[in-house]
């Protein structure tokens, strides 16, 4: 039985697109850009931290095909869809207030997300968030939705590297006082994986998020659960 199990926020145990969508398009909007896109779209903008986000959600305004999201950026640069760095501050400009003020309208956890948390407390497993969310949003939901449940959370902000480096997975193990080989993350992203890869933690990864069980294969995922339930005999088998 692991020591601590890390999850990934967005996707894994929070289903936040419905809001993470709204506060999209109301940014689009503002800048006068096309702004009804549909969830199925919109969350496979999301995961890898709000620049990196935001990126990905005018490149999708822009005509960028789905297999191509997660290379905008890096190997595709943002001219191909028409927008600049200036267009993704402003984007965010507006995303970042509209997100905040409203991040609990339709946010809700996954169902039997909770019960595996209690379970693994239960048990005398220690729990922890880890996720590119600004910081201030992972405390109000994790506080909100998930109270008593996690030993700690943790989000994005400017002491830390975002994911995928390992430096809030390591922060958080050092705070538990347990050692990479004693822990596991879970998460539903390629970010996830690569997050678990740099920590040197084994991965499960979720189907139930973000990303679909032939992305996560096709990005190395070894270890894939379709329903919260799959997870206690892995956790404290």
């Amino acid at each position: 039985m692991y020591k601590a199990v890390i999850f990934d926020m967005d996707g894994t145990i929070l289903n936040t697109i419905s809001d993470l969508t709204a506060a999209s398009n109301y940014a689009l909007e503002q800048m006068g850009r096309r702004h009804d896109f549909t969830e199925e779209k919109i969350k496979l903008c999301f995961g890898c931290g709000i620049d990196a986000d935001m990126e990905k959600v005018l490149a999708l305004e822009g005509g960028c095909p789905e297999e191509e999201l997660e290379y905008i950026g890096s190997s595709i640069p943002f001219s191909r869809y028409h927008f600049s760095e200036k267009d993704v501050e402003t984007l965010k400009s507006f995303f970042v207030p509209r997100y905040a003020a409203h991040c609990r309208e339709k946010t809700a956890p996954y169902k039997g997300i909770p019960e595996v948390l209690s379970a693994l407390r239960s048990h005398g497993v220690l729990t922890a968030v880890a996720s590119n969310k600004d910081d201030r949003d992972v405390q109000v939901l994790a506080d909100a939705l998930f109270p008593r449940l996690f030993d700690r959370a943790m989000g994005n902000h400017k002491e830390i590297r975002r994911k995928p480096a390992p430096d809030m997975v390591m922060a958080i193990l050092k705070d538990l006082h347990v050692s990479p080989a004693q822990a596991v993350y879970i998460g539903d992203s390629e970010v996830d994986l690569e997050t678990a890869k740099n920590a040197g933690l084994p991965c499960i990864s979720v189907d139930w998020g973000f990303r679909t069980r032939p992305f996560l294969l096709s990005h190395g995922a070894r270890v894939i659960v379709s329903s919260p339930r799959e997870l206690i005999p892995l956790l404290m088998g």
